[in-house]
C-alpha cells in the first residue's frame, strides 16, 4: 500500500470532516491508503504550540510522514483569505525537506472551509499551494468533469474541495461537498500511484 498523507488543521471540526471524506476517496483506489495527520494549535499571544501528543484524533505530523508519503492532501480553515497560522507555522519548519528535494515531484491537493460563501476559499487554496510549489510538488485540482462543480450552491472549486460551514460552524455538508471531497481524494490517489511507479 502507498500512503497518501492527509494533513490538516481544524479549529471547529469542518476541515477535519473534509479530511475524513478525502481519506475515504483515497481508499476507494486500490493500492492507496490515507494517513491522517494534523498540526498543533497555536495561540495568538505566543508562538508556543500544544503538547507533542494530541489528546485525541490523529497524531501530529512528523517529518517522516512527508518523507514516506507518495502524495499530500493539505487542508486548513480560511483565515482572512489565507491558511491558518498553525498550518503556515508547520510549513515554515520544512526547510530541511526543501533542501533535500524530498517532496519534489509528489502530487498535492488542497481543501478548505469558510464561514461564508465568499469568505476567501480560493485565495486560501492558492496560499496553501505556494509552499508546495516551492517544494516542487505537482498540484492536483478538481476538473469540471466532476459535475458537482457546475451544480454546487455551496462549496467546490477547480482549485480544490471547499465547504461553507456557516457563521456558527453549524451548516452540515451537502451532497455536492461530500462528493467533491471524495473525488479529490480519488484523483490525488490515482495520480500519486501513477507517479510512484
Amino acid at each position: 500500500m502507498s500512503d497518501i498523507l492527509v494533513l490538516y488543521y481544524s479549529h471547529r471540526g469542518s476541515v477535519r470532516e473534509m479530511a475524513q471524506w478525502i481519506a475515504r476517496g483515497i481508499e476507494e483506489i486500490g493500492g492507496a491508503s490515507a494517513r491522517l495527520r494534523t498540526v498543533p494549535r497555536m495561540t495568538s499571544s505566543t508562538e508556543g504550540a500544544e503538547a507533542a501528543v494530541p489528546p485525541s484524533g490523529p497524531p501530529y505530523c512528523e517529518v517522516r510522514d512527508l518523507e514516506e508519503c507518495v502524495g499530500v492532501a493539505l487542508g486548513s480553515p480560511t483565515r482572512f483569505g489565507n491558511m491558518a497560522a498553525p498550518m503556515k507555522h508547520f510549513w515554515d519548519g520544512t526547510s530541511d525537506l526543501w533542501l533535500r528535494g524530498t517532496l519534489a515531484g509528489k502530487p498535492a491537493a488542497l481543501f478548505t472551509s469558510t464561514a461564508s460563501l465568499h469568505g476567501g476559499q480560493e485565495t486560501t487554496l492558492v496560499s496553501m499551494m505556494l509552499p508546495l510549489l516551492h517544494h516542487g510538488m505537482l498540484i492536483v485540482g478538481l476538473p469540471y468533469t466532476e459535475r458537482e462543480l457546475f451544480d454546487t450552491r455551496s462549496g467546490g472549486s477547480p482549485y480544490g474541495a471547499t465547504h461553507v460551514s456557516g457563521l456558527a460552524s453549524d451548516r452540515a455538508f451537502d451532497d455536492a461537498e461530500r462528493s467533491l471531497c471524495r473525488a479529490l481524494g480519488r484523483r490525488l490517489a490515482t495520480t500519486a500511484l501513477k507517479l510512484a511507479r
